[in-house]
């Protein structure tokens, strides 16, 4: 991203684009406002000349003393000397900032690059260059550049690291132009910032047989395995832009213009993640509590399902989808699907519904080929939640949920999951539930890897496909 400012200058001014053109202060008023704002850059160190000076020049009157009327009028004249070179300076200068990457997993670090070209005729003094950042991301970095000769530039990089999901804006830019004295200190800021995305970290997933087998149900799985015979074409009109090669010549000849052959689209498979985010699930707060494990969770399920050619619904227990290209489904023949699901996870907070009814319409009110698969990650359950939540399995092909508890699941030497792990009472009556609904339910939560949780359920499957 470029920036453009013009350090010295009334206000911040550029060729960059993007960046804002304000006023040149050609005006009284301005002129006047900028240069108080120039007399209130006074440092410490001018603000100590300029009343040593004057207490001097008060003294020398009051003594008479000559000398002295000369060395308090060189101290009070210094700094102002020095405010006005400085105000009048009109250094141009263009500021880049480059982000590497622009979307990071929580908890890994990203770099900041920034770039000041001097696009003036004249070199620059010294200048400190400082970015904004927010508190979360560390400290505020700060730059001292020399001079900058005319034409030149200078780069310089800093790191930034999040352990919180969210968008976090970097900018504006601000450059600090000083006098060789030290004596005064304008800073002026850039005009445009960018955007740092911090998504869940995605964990990678053994491959399963769930999502390869789910190829939808009802009439799109009929269709998927019917047999296109000639006598089952149903054609269409030939459009501009048909191979010829799919013309339908007894439907031509039957109805007197030119027909094709309607191709038949493999039936992709479509699976549907639901995430609960009520807050009365989710015991605790911050990057260890089960609600980040669950949107993490979320987001690798996504990913896994989108590497292996299924096309993904992401849905809230609110009832709300993620905005998709196909009615809230993403697609995986689109290269940035994971990433725009991803963008979609790290904005994803706690909702203030009391159970899964939303859900459950939601998924109700779909069409007849989702979800398909239906992979759930849910907080705490009372009974009625839990048979709302079961009432979901009639809708899907397959069904798995993972409940998120405050301890996790402690795991055994093969980095499994412990088989005779004690779950809470009120978890235990809420799996039961799930399961006699024809769940595969799990518990998880902080410090449980997903890879072991999934291939505990593709095992799960199999024996009960087995049965």
């Amino acid at each position: 991203m470029a920036h453009g400012a013009a350090p010295g200058a009334p206000s911040a001014s550029g060729p960059a684009p993007g960046a804002a053109a304000p006023g040149d202060g050609s005006g009284p008023e301005e002129r006047s406002g900028s240069l108080r704002r120039a007399f209130g850059g006074l440092t410490t160190r001018g603000r100590s000349f300029l009343a040593a000076g004057l207490a001097a020049v008060l003294c020398a009157y009051l003594l008479g003393q000559d000398e002295l009327l000369r060395v308090g009028v060189l101290l009070g004249v210094l700094p102002l000397v020095c405010v006005l070179v400085l105000h009048r300076t009109r250094h141009r200068v263009a500021g880049y900032r480059r982000l590497s990457p622009s979307r990071v997993p929580a908890r890994s670090e990203a770099r900041v690059h920034l770039r000041v070209d001097n696009i003036s005729r004249l070199p620059t003094g010294l200048l400190m260059l400082q970015d904004r950042v927010p508190y979360v991301l560390g400290p505020r970095p700060r730059f001292v550049l020399d001079r900058v000769e005319p034409g030149g530039r200078r780069e310089v990089s800093y790191r930034v690291r999040s352990d919180l999901r969210g968008r976090y804006p970097l900018g504006p830019l601000q450059l600090r132009l000083t006098d060789p004295f030290g004596m005064c200190e304008l800073t002026r800021s850039f005009s445009t910032w960018d955007t740092l995305t911090v998504v869940p970290p995605v964990e990678a997933l053994p491959p399963g047989r769930s999502a390869g087998r789910t190829g939808g149900y009802g009439e799109g799985r009929q269709r998927a395995l019917a047999l296109a015979g000639d006598d089952d074409v149903i054609p269409r009109g030939y459009r501009h832009g048909d191979d010829l090669r799919r013309v339908h010549w007894r439907s031509t000849a039957r109805y007197g213009e030119l027909m094709v052959r309607r191709e038949e689209q493999p039936q992709q498979a479509r699976c549907t993640v639901l995430l609960d985010t009520r807050r009365a699930g989710y015991p605790g707060s911050g990057p260890d509590s089960p609600f980040e494990w669950a949107v993490a969770g979320a987001a690798s399920m996504c990913v896994h399902l989108l590497e292996r050619g299924c096309s993904v619904r992401l849905l809230t227990d609110t009832g709300a989808a993620a905005p998709g290209p196909e009615n809230g489904g993403f697609l995986a023949e689109n290269p940035d699907t994971a990433g725009l699901l991803l963008d979609t996870l790290a904005l994803v907070e706690h909702s203030n519904e009391q159970g899964l009814a939303g859900a459950y319409d939601a998924l109700r009110g779909g069409d007849a080929g989702q979800p398909g698969l239906l992979i759930a990650f849910l907080g705490a359950l009372d009974e009625e939640q839990a048979l709302t939540v079961g009432r979901l399995r009639q809708r899907s092909d397959r069904a798995v949920a993972f409940v998120a508890t405050p301890a996790g699941r402690p795991q055994d030497g093969t980095g499994q999951p412990a088989a005779d792990t004690a779950e809470p009472p009120g978890t235990q009556a809420a799996l039961r539930v799930l399961h006699e609904a024809g769940w595969t339910a799990l518990t998880g939560g902080p410090g449980t890897p997903l890879a072991a949780l999934w291939q505990e359920a593709e095992h799960a499957s199999a024996k009960g496909a087995e049965r």
